[in-house]
């Protein structure tokens, strides 16, 4: 469940972030490079005048990220989650947001309360960026409710 749960989460982070060779402030003014990755392997931040790098290294770093930094956060955090789809719903969602914002989140309550039911509703509401709901982030926060079934 957890490498199939890691492969579906991956395709989406793929999908929703994009590929970019070249370091460039995201949205929230953090240097990012490849598929999002803010930080290298050896725990150096993306600096924006970095060298481009190819879509196999994003792949590597992506999938180093949701392994090593993301995955170790959802599963200590939702030790609930019981399916490939739920697993890569909520990976994506924490890849996107950070583990910070699922330890405080209702999202978290509710599946620690094991209320999936209610999951889709919260991982809808973070779809904002800069106060303003933005059109990527609401078919990101579908894309993820429809794996939770």
């Amino acid at each position: 469940m957890i490498e199939e749960g890691v492969g579906i989460a991956a395709a989406l982070c793929r999908r929703f972030e994009g590929f970019r060779a070249a370091p460039y402030l995201c949205p929230a003014g953090v240097a990012t490079i490849g598929y999002g990755t803010t930080r290298y392997p050896d725990g150096r931040s993306v600096g924006l005048r970095d060298t481009p790098i190819t879509r196999e290294r994003a792949d590597v770093l992506l999938m180093h990220d949701l392994r090593a930094a993301f995955l170790p956060a959802v599963l200590r955090l939702c030790p609930g989650i019981d399916t490939a789809g739920r697993l890569a719903a909520v990976l994506d969602w924490t890849y996107n947001l950070g583990p910070g914002n699922l330890a405080a989140s209702t999202l978290r309550r509710r599946i620690a309360a094991g209320r999936w039911d209610d999951v889709p509703t919260e991982l809808r509401r973070w779809n904002r960026g800069g106060g303003r709901v933005l059109p990527g982030l609401v078919r990101r926060r579908e894309a993820e409710a429809a794996l939770l079934g």
